[in-house]
């Protein structure tokens, strides 16, 4: 079943290997095929095979694939994973190496600007802290350890960001914690200076697939370099076409550094596209093809031309979502799509408060991708942060989120002035609660209520010895009485229930991921990488997304809205001169589409209380006319078009009155 290119990837496996994977060419299933390929064949033992991927949802599909391809015992011993979890894998192996003691924390995003905006100041404006945050970020996925990062900043922001990032590193260390970057950065760090290590963790992996490997920041490259060394028994597979997250570090001329580094590394191209219409790959390659190319490809399917790519002209924004409501009714109708076959892309966030207007008010269900995620709620954050104050009692952000949940009249002054203490003796602000002679320096209602507090994390902790994972989070829940809290917290039945389920929901991952033998902080800290965006739980519902979400995905129907200059390419971007990655973005977003696809733009836009003219985007102009069928192209066509919309809109109307 595999055509003659993927074959080829497949079977080679004598050398560095890059497979140029084009949007919809079957990627996946190539990586799928290899390692059952470099099993089946005795060419390397299963546990020695890691293949990396970028998301949760893309490892768990290659390991769904790989189990039905090879036995069940060669499937459990193989490795695929992101590259944070391979990370967190090593530096529990290695910790002693890094720095770390046994048992240290993952902070997670929250618990990173907290720490940053303390170290900042506690008036830093939120845009500040953010900038502050991507520098930092950026120093660590350039492998630049703190006094590097202060050599190298040269701008007033980029010195600000090392001092914060030295101080940062320093907390950090005495946390005993680390956070997503220092996965990477520090495992690197380790492969480095370290001989043994190197040659240790290349025997413990002998053959590495890399998914996506145009996402690649500077600190992953190294680190598949170091794992791979001389020999290059890898194969890395991606799409610079596709490379869309230069804002976090990306940087697709790696797939270029490759070719510099391993100069005996083969290239093979995957061309072929089995998700789209003709007609969307026609329009997709004629746009990407105005990006310079190292390696140039062009996709082409079997599939039927499918319909001409509709060009909407809308008044605004308010019209547009409007105008995707019908449209989305219409096509529905007509070629009998469910409602989870639609996805309505956009470039930012924003744009999708009018389209969720709209589509209430034609009662057509939404999912909208990147709500608030289960990780992301506050009850499964604290159970999470008493679980990693039980592992490592140095974690003051676990300390500082649970001392008072549930409450127990522990004041901000009380923890400032335990905070001073604990710091002038070197000591965790939990380590310092277990001092009497420091308790007594505090007033004796909160003490009190802070050596309960202790002797709750000590009876956890023995419990801990013990206990499986799922059986200290059930104590957890017992002890803290954590239910009746959030029962107390709303009158709302509804939300209690939601929040309660949220907390079933956590025992049952514990449950399942329980081996009896890890530990609780451990499969903690695998949790805090786990993003539970990976999971669609829409239903049958239309899909309301960015761009940057709905790579990797497809769907029968496409509307892209916001196609106007300074949206989509984006303002910043046309006046850095930074369009290639826009048109990537763009690319990324019309080869989600199998059959229909429609662009849309609004002539105009109010801002600031005054209304300005947009222009479309210039891309549209690079799109080939013969694959569209614009606005006012076709009149008679277009009205029968509009009376079939309205047609089912009063369709769903009547629907609705029974």
């Amino acid at each position: 079943m595999l055509n003659p290119q993927q074959r080829a990837a497949v079977e080679a496996c004598d050398g560095p290997l890059l497979v140029l994977a084009g949007a919809g060419s079957g990627k996946t299933r190539v990586i799928a095929e290899k390692i059952a390929h470099l099993v089946a064949r005795g060419i390397v033992p299963a546990g020695k095979v890691a293949a990396i991927t970028f998301t949760n949802k893309a490892a768990r599909e290659m390991r769904e694939r790989v189990a039905k391809r090879v036995k069940a015992d060669a499937a459990e011993a193989l490795s695929v994973c992101t590259f944070h979890a391979l990370g967190l894998k090593f530096l529990q192996i290695e910790h002693a190496r890094a720095g770390l003691r046994r048992g240290f924390s993952v902070l997670d995003a929250d618990d990173s600007a907290g720490l940053v905006k303390e170290l900042a100041g506690g008036s830093v404006k939120p845009d500040q802290l953010f900038r502050l945050r991507n520098l930092l970020s950026r120093m660590k996925s350039d492998g630049l350890a703190p006094d590097a990062a202060l050599d190298a900043a040269r701008a007033p922001r980029e010195l600000e960001a090392a001092k914060v990032y030295a101080a940062y590193q320093k907390r950090l260390a005495t946390f005993n914690a680390v956070d997503f970057d220092d996965l990477i950065r520090l495992p690197v760090a380790v492969l480095q200076r370290d001989e043994e290590a190197r040659a240790a963790w290349r025997e413990r992996i002998r053959y590495l697939l890399v998914d996506e490997c145009q996402d690649t920041n500077a600190a992953q490259y190294a680190f598949l370099k170091l794992l791979a060394g001389e020999r290059g028994a890898f194969t890395c597979v991606g799409d610079d076409d596709q490379s869309i997250y230069a804002w976090r570090g990306a940087d697709p001329g790696n797939l270029d550094q490759l070719a510099r580094d391993y100069p005996n590394l083969r290239v093979i191209k995957l061309e072929q596209n089995y998700r789209c219409a003709q007609r969307v790959l026609r329009a997709a390659n004629a746009l990407i093809a105005n990006n310079p190319h190292a390696h140039p490809k062009k996709l082409w399917s079997a599939h039927a031309d499918g319909e001409r790519i509709r060009i909407l002209e809308c008044r605004d924004a308010a019209h547009e979502a409007e105008r995707v409501a019908s449209q989305l009714l219409y096509l529905r109708d007509k070629h009998g799509l469910g409602w989870s076959d639609c996805a309505v892309l956009y470039r930012g966030n924003h744009q999708a408060r009018p389209l969720e207007k709209a589509l209430q008010l034609a009662r057509i269900p939404y999912h909208l991708t990147g709500a608030l995620g289960f990780l992301d709620r506050t009850e499964v954050k604290d159970v999470l942060a008493y679980l990693r104050l039980v592992a490592n009692p140095d974690d003051d952000a676990a300390f500082l989120r649970v001392v008072n949940v549930p409450r127990r009249e522990i004041g901000a002054a009380t923890l400032e002035r335990l905070g001073e203490l604990a710091q002038s003796k070197h000591l965790s602000m939990l380590r310092a609660a277990h001092s009497a002679a420091i308790l007594q320096q505090l007033a004796a209602r909160p003490a009190a209520a802070l050596a309960g507090f202790v002797d709750l994390v000590d009876a956890l902790t023995q419990h801990a010895r013990h206990a499986k994972a799922a059986e200290l989070v059930e104590e957890v829940l017992r002890r803290t009485r954590y239910a009746e809290h959030l029962v107390q917290a709303s009158r709302d039945r509804a939300l209690q229930e939601r929040k309660l389920g949220n907390l079933r929901e956590l025992t049952d991952w514990f449950h399942a991921m329980d081996s009896g033998k890890a530990r609780a902080g451990d499969l903690a800290a695998q949790l805090a990488l786990l993003n539970h965006a990976d999971k669609d739980n829409g239903g049958d519902a239309v899909r309301l997304m960015t761009l940057h979400s709905a790579k990797g995905l497809e769907f029968r129907s496409v509307h892209i809205v916001g196609c106007e200059d300074g949206t989509l390419p984006h303002e910043g971007a046309i006046d850095e001169g930074r369009l290639d990655e826009e048109r990537r973005l763009l690319y990324v977003g019309l080869t989600r589409a199998k059959e229909l696809l429609h662009l849309s733009y609004g002539v105009q836009a109010r801002r600031w209380g005054q209304v300005f003219r947009q222009k479309p985007s210039r891309f549209l102009d690079e799109l080939p006319a013969a694959e569209l069928h614009r606005d006012g192209a076709d009149p008679e066509a277009e009205a029968q078009t509009r009376r079939d919309v309205a047609a089912a809109q009063l369709a769903k109307i009547a629907a609705m009155l029974g």
